[in-house]
């Protein structure tokens, strides 16, 4: 069994037990693994250790509890293995920033979440560590056309609005064109939810609408990671790796205005598997450190 694979059906094991007991070890023995090992897996796939995994999913099942009004708040507590109401009226306030009974009382409606899904993507170990896979490489110079467009993630369409300029791109050149794509996500200032995103791909192509450009990306040393899924859907998944390769290889990101380059081998498969290259400073490694 792959990984991940592991870690979804952990996910499914912990959904369905949600109102047992639940420990590190218990979990572990489920797949025949040990805890310390199956606590390192966890923790780099899912950005978070399974005790707080197990916590939030309890309280996230504790909202239907609460707004169908069929059970006390001390039940849904030992319902879910809270111990007491006290501990699982702290427990949601630190978590939602409101009480159960402010909810009820208010009549406050929260969406429960479903199971988040495993962002699938190879791993290493690097002196006990897991760590998302990568390999430190140049990306080589190139010019690329197409459609360059602002997104604040501030705002609640930019999912979309990332999407539907994809589709505007594909719209827009011939199908016999194939080979990569390259999408850049750049100038994202301290502070600031706003950056530019461009689609191209490295044709000369010449489209006469706005927002059509041709733009040169420079050499940049960078990690490279492998990812399947939706970029858009797994950035959270992707920060988290990259602070872990930064903590663990004890590399340092480099001050660029590009933030990452997402790479397709298919220009008309974006569904598919795809390279992610984020700058990082070109260190001089010593013989005793290198990664």
């Amino acid at each position: 069994m792959k990984h991940y694979e592991v870690i979804e059906n952990a996910l499914i094991h912990i959904e369905n037990n949600l109102s047992s007991p639940l420990s590190l070890e218990s979990v572990a023995d489920t797949f025949n693994m040990s805890k310390y090992y199956f606590h390192r897996l966890f923790s780099a796939m899912m950005g978070c250790s399974l005790n707080s995994y197990i916590l939030s999913r309890r309280l996230n099942t504790s909202l239907n509890f609460i707004q169908n009004n069929h059970m006390t708040l001390t039940e849904i507590a030992y319902q879910l293995s809270f111990g007491t109401q006290a501990s699982f009226t702290r427990a949601f306030k630190r978590h939602y920033g409101i009480t159960p009974s402010s909810i009820r009382e208010k009549a406050i409606a929260i969406s429960p979440v479903q199971i988040p899904s495993v962002a699938k993507r190879p791993i290493k170990n690097i002196n006990g560590d897991i760590v998302t896979d990568f390999t430190l490489m140049n990306f080589e110079a190139i010019r690329l056309s197409g459609i360059v467009f602002e997104v604040d993630l501030a705002t609640d369409d930019y999912r979309k609005k990332i999407r539907s300029q994809a589709k505007l791109l594909l719209d827009n050149i011939h199908e016999t064109i194939n080979g990569p794509c390259f999408v850049v996500y750049s100038d994202c200032q301290p502070n600031s939810t706003q950056f530019k995103v461009l689609f191209g791909i490295p044709y000369d192509i010449q489209i006469n609408k706005p927002y059509y450009f041709t733009v040169d990306v420079p050499q940049l040393f960078c990690a490279k990671f492998q990812y399947s899924g939706d970029l858009l859907e797994i950035g959270d998944i992707l920060k988290s790796d990259y602070a872990r390769f930064l903590k663990i290889s004890r590399q340092e990101a480099e001050n660029s205005h590009i933030e990452l380059i997402q790479v397709f081998d298919n220009v008309h498969q974006l569904n598919a598997e795809y390279q992610v290259y984020t700058p990082i400073k070109k260190l001089p490694i010593d013989s005793d450190e290198k990664v």
